[in-house]
């Protein structure tokens, strides 16, 4: 049996846990404040830092650095590639390391993985599953109605392919043999057209595609989207920033806490009723979008994310109106860390076998 440490870094946290191949063994949290933060001058040098926390994190849970036998981290902005599990390598790391692709927290999972895995002299193997820039979408699929705007495959890759074999499995068939919708709602929402393994279409759920969400915008009318951009009353930056983060929810309730929305809903908020509820009519049209990408062909819409824990939303608004396309799976939350040790697992295992990493020509 293998232990695997996985490392998830966020911009103020690295979330690490350890597994004995698919079984938790041991997790932990580590808060970083500002103040730590603002001492480096790049996210890239935050990895020297982080990393001796990873460490003294390892010896405290009683498995020192020796005793692990693989590491994987949450993958970052890299260039557009198939699913998979990538062994990280030289070209992924110099990629990572000049931003090419955008910098976030997420670049670190595959550096500190490396870093750390070259210090282990039994010479551990170093992984990244499913990275947020996972595109396998048709080439049809790609044109947006003009050629110098192509659309982005950014979404929820690792929760999405993960609860998709999880369902697969209950069907005692492959996720390669089967035909999903996975509907991921979180502070971003993805809606993707699983085919036969792989994600055909899908929103870009990080820059304003699909239905709006807690904090973003989503899809907007292009032409108010056009005047709102030239009517002197927000900047570039501000614009985006009603796009990503101040979009959604939280323009219309003021907050993107959706468990604060909904006691609202409770203390009779007709407002916030209103918003909540066209957030779910937005995500059954993007669903049948991808119903009719699947030619109807959907042996199951999978419900996952955190707003899935929500019964209110759920029932009455979302599966009532989605179950005449196929069967609903609800599959709450999104466990990242279970996530990537399952997808190391299934290399180790020889299930599936490591891809390599290339950098562009």
């Amino acid at each position: 049996m293998s232990i695997i440490l996985v490392i998830n870094p966020g911009s103020t946290s690295t979330k690490l846990a350890l597994f004995r191949d698919s079984e938790i063994i041991g997790e932990h949290t580590i808060r970083h404040s500002p103040q730590e933060l603002n001492q480096f001058a790049s996210l890239y040098e935050q990895s020297a830092f982080r990393k001796a926390l990873i460490v003294s994190f390892l010896e405290s849970a009683g498995h020192p650095l020796t005793e692990i036998d693989a590491i994987i981290g949450r993958g970052g902005m890299l260039r557009p590639l198939e699913g998979g599990t990538y062994a990280v390598n030289d070209d992924m790391i110099e990629d990572l390391r000049s931003t090419k692709y955008g910098e976030h927290a997420s670049n670190l999972g595959a550096i500190l993985a490396k870093e750390l895995a070259l210090e282990n002299r039994k010479g551990i193997p170093a992984y990244i599953a499913d990275p947020v820039v996972v595109d396998e979408m048709d080439p049809v699929a790609k044109l947006s109605g003009h050629p110098d705007y192509t659309r982005r495959s950014i979404f929820h890759a690792l929760n999405q392919k993960a609860v998709a074999r999880e369902v697969a499995a209950r069907y005692g068939k492959k996720y390669e043999e089967m035909n999903f919708i996975v509907v991921h709602m979180g502070g971003g929402i993805s809606i993707g057209a699983h085919k036969r393994g792989r994600v055909v279409d899908v929103n870009n759920a990080l820059n304003g595609d699909g239905p709006f969400s807690p904090e973003r915008a989503g899809t907007l009318p292009i032409s108010g989207l056009i005047k709102l951009c030239y009517s002197g009353k927000y900047s570039k930056n501000e614009v985006k920033k009603l796009i990503k983060g101040n979009g959604g929810l939280m323009a219309y309730t003021g907050t993107s806490d959706c468990q604060r929305i909904q006691q609202a809903i409770v203390d009779g908020d007709r407002q916030a009723e209103k918003a909540y509820r066209s957030m779910a009519y937005q995500i059954v049209k993007w669903t049948g979008r991808m119903a009719a990408v699947l030619s109807g062909d959907v042996d199951s819409i999978i419900i996952t994310g955190g707003i899935a824990h929500d019964s209110r939303f759920m029932v009455p608004w979302l599966t009532e109106k989605l179950s005449f396309i196929a069967p609903i799976s609800v599959v709450p939350g999104g466990n990242e860390e279970l996530s990537l040790a399952m997808a190391c697992s299934r290399v180790l295992e020889g299930i599936e076998k490591a891809k390599d990493y290339r950098r562009a020509e």
